[in-house]
């Protein structure tokens, strides 16, 4: 059997009406640096979907969000440490970015352990502006098409992806966009394929 090759997406797309999330749990892993937007209205967009989220993070407490990147913005309660957490406990995976969040999170080796189970386990995942340094890390970027933040391209088509200039690309369980611009686009489409997921 063929797997779809993928497919890119633009903001004319529209999410079904009701509730398709019903039911699903959703890890957003991110840590301090995560860009504020880039957290809230994809979380936003899937609890008014369904779902519930779960803000996953390396330890318990709060994380320092940012605007700009050198902005501090909010203060976010860290639900669960990525330590305690399995990949049976998910339906779903958000990677928001911020240039330190994921930079942070690539580092950690249970971050790391986490995403490659996710997406081996053929979790949806949502990841967005920065956040695939942390797919690079996990090696499960290689055969994918997605993309990126400008500076991550080279990061990724060094780790056998296929890097592509989209708002949003959709390539089996793996939604990304590039940045703040695209959430409009990117949170539609996170929801619809999470649902199919």
């Amino acid at each position: 059997m063929t797997t779809p090759g993928p497919r890119y997406r633009n903001s004319a797309n529209q999410t079904p009406p009701g509730r398709p999330l019903d039911g699903a749990v959703v890890a957003i892993l991110a840590t301090d640096g995560v860009e504020e937007v880039e957290l809230t209205q994809p979380r936003d967009a899937v609890d008014r979907a369904g779902a519930r989220t779960v803000l996953v993070s390396l330890r318990l407490g709060a994380i320092q969000a940012m605007n700009n990147d050198v902005e501090p913005a909010g203060r976010f309660h860290v639900d669960r440490a990525v330590a305690d957490v399995s990949v049976a406990d998910f339906d779903a995976l958000l990677l928001p970015g911020g240039t330190t969040n994921p930079d942070k999170l690539r580092q950690d080796a249970r971050a790391v352990d986490f995403v490659r189970g996710c997406m081996r386990a053929d979790r949806p995942t949502g990841v967005i502006c920065h956040g695939p340094w942390t797919l690079v890390e996990a090696n499960v970027v290689a055969g994918r098409t997605l993309t990126s933040y400008p500076s991550v391209r080279t990061d990724i088509r060094n780790a056998g992806g296929d890097v592509v200039d989209g708002e949003v690309v959709v390539d089996g369980t793996l939604v990304s966009s590039r940045g703040p611009a695209d959430l409009p686009a990117f949170c539609a489409t996170i929801v619809e394929e999470f649902a199919d997921g």
